[in-house]
This record gives structure tokens, sequence and C-alpha cells, in this order.
């Protein structure tokens, strides 16, 4: 912990990591019913008391959703699906809704939430694009769309919305949806040669009550994790800090994972957890030489920058219509020649 004061945050690079699908995910996918869908009610879900078994059996449904939907191999498809939901706070009907999406509506659904965190935080968002820029495919494969509306209902049926929609952060921080997912996804060969493994909640909790003190942590200071994974220590520190009665804005926070998708989890996680502005997520080797803060700082710089340019564009276009609307109202409409 230190007492560093930086402001702000990064961009992250399109790579693609997939696993070896099972071998019964192989076959030929059926071919769609052409009936039509009837209206769907979200399912009464009877959650487990631990908010952590209750993200596990998310992360449980959600792949076997997936793989069953023979989605394919591409884990950031679903990963983003879910990091996407969660994004969202749970009001009244909003689970039927989402459930009765078509799958083709989907992407756009996604896009919008993910736009809509962009405003506020292009450093995140942008870190965490590995997990939404296939929505933005012109044209997806439409078993894909199917899948990731599987994957969709799964999630919303095991009551990802109950675990990640409180207006209260604190209640949203209680679980980290997006680690047992994507340790799920990995390829256990895969996990072994980038050595991830993720630490448990219940480790990184009594970490943070041993070394989170009131008489020693003191607002402004910070806290580091060089391998951050999906940001499970972030959360146990901000719990911690929550009930001491402080508020985890008051904090820097710096992680780093050398993984993408890890670094895009972390990303989605700390707008979930409502980490603060002070919060930076980099995508860098931990070991290297060079200051990784450093550049992660350029980066987010640039994504506001880059923010704020397309926003003065867009309040530029929006004055010059309401502009031209104004001149047509005020110039007088043209006699009929006789």
């Amino acid at each position: 912990m230190s007492t560093d004061d930086v402001p702000f945050l990064p961009r992250a690079a399109t790579v693609t990591t997939s696993r070896t699908a099972p071998s019964w995910a192989k076959k030929t996918p059926p071919a769609p019913k052409a009936s039509a869908r009837p209206r769907v009610t979200a399912r009464k879900f009877n959650a487990p008391r631990d908010p952590h078994e209750h993200a596990r059996k998310i992360a449980e449904n959600v792949l076997d959703a997936w793989y069953r939907s023979f989605g394919g191999s591409s884990i950031d498809i679903p990963l983003g699906t879910v990091a996407g939901l969660s994004l969202l706070r749970n009001v009244p009907g909003l689970a039927d809704w989402v459930l009765n999406l078509q799958p083709e509506e989907l992407p756009q659904l996604l896009k919008e939430i993910y736009l809509g965190h962009w405003i506020n935080r292009p450093d995140l968002i942008n870190r965490a694009i590995r997990l939404h820029d296939w929505a933005w495919n012109p044209a997806p494969d439409k078993q894909q769309l199917r899948a990731v509306h599987a994957v969709a209902c799964a999630a919303i049926d095991t009551g990802l919305l109950d675990l990640t929609g409180h207006d209260d952060p604190g209640q949203r921080s209680e679980a980290d949806v997006l680690s047992p997912l994507l340790t799920g996804l990995r390829h256990k060969s895969d996990k072994k040669w980038r050595g991830e493994y993720h630490t448990p909640a219940s480790v990184t909790d009594l970490m943070a009550n041993v070394t989170v003190d009131k008489e020693v942590v003191k607002p402004g200071m910070a806290f580091r994790e060089p391998a951050v994974g999906s940001g499970g220590m972030f959360r146990s520190v901000a719990q911690r800090l929550r009930e001491l009665g402080l508020s985890p804005h008051d904090f820097h926070w710096y992680g780093n994972d050398i993984d993408s998708l890890s670094a895009g989890c972390a990303a989605v996680n700390t707008i979930i957890w409502d980490l603060g502005p002070r919060c930076l997520i980099g995508c860098a080797d931990s070991l290297a030489p060079e200051d990784d803060y450093a550049k992660t700082r350029a980066e987010a710089r640039d994504a506001f920058d880059q923010r704020d340019r397309y926003m003065d564009t867009a309040r530029t276009i929006i004055a010059h219509r309401r502009a031209l609307r104004l001149l047509d109202d005020l110039m007088p409409s043209k006699e009929p020649v006789a």
C-alpha cells in the first residue's frame, strides 16, 4: 500500500483465446425450430445462501448452455455476455424482458450496455474490449447467436441479476461472478501454461481482514495487485473497507494482469463493485522492467481524450440539427403558385 496520486486509466488488444470444445459439442448443430417462441417468464431460482456458491452455480449453468447450444470455442463470447448482463441494474420486469429478446437482438443490447458505461469509464470499457468486440460483428453466426441467447437465459434463470443487479455496491460485491466462469471456460492445459489460478474468495477475504486495519489504512493510500486476475483481491479489500466505514472511492487501485481476458474481467468488475474513479487496470507483464502503470495511465488518458472528442462531435451534430429545425420553423412556407 502507498499514497500515490493518480487520477485515471486503458485500451486492450484484440487477440483471440479459445479452448477446445468437448467432443460431444462437435456434433452438427440441430436446425432451429420454425415455430414462434412463446413468451418466457424468469424462473424462480432458489439461490444458495453463500453468494460464492451462487456465482459458481451461474458459471456451471452458463457453461452447460454454451456447449449444449454448440456455441464454439471462443470463450470471450459467453464471458462477455455474462459480463455485460452483470452491468445491468435489476428493475422489475427486466429479467423477463431480456429472456424474451430474440437471439439477433442480444448483440445490440450488449453494445448499448457497454457503450452506456463507456461514457463514464472509457478506460475500463476499452480494457474490456476482448469481452465485447464480437458484438460488433456485422455478419454474426446464427448458431452462435442462439448459443449467446442460451447463455443469457441460463444466467438470468440462475439469478445473475439477484447477485449483481443491486443498487447497493456492497451487495453487488458479495461475489465475483466472472472468476468461476473464466476458469471454467479455460482448458486445463491452457490454465497450466498461463499459470492462471484464481485465489479462492475465502483466502482473499481472510487476507483482507488481516491486513486492512482502520488504524493503518487511510484515505489516499493505494492498493496494488500485480496479478489481478478478475480482481478477487480488490473485491475483498473493498468489502473490508466498507465494513470499516470507509469508501473505496477514497483509495487508489492498481491492478495488472498479463492475460487480456482476465484484465477485461477485472475492468468490468471494477464497475460492478464500484471501486471508484482512481482505479487503474492494466494488461502487461508485471515482471517486465518498464513501468507498466505509466503505460496504462497513458492508455487511459488516450481513452478519455477519445471519448471527449467523440462527445464534442456529437454535441456539434446535435446543435446543427437543432439550428436547422429552428430555421425551418422560422422560414415562411411558400405560397402555392397559381
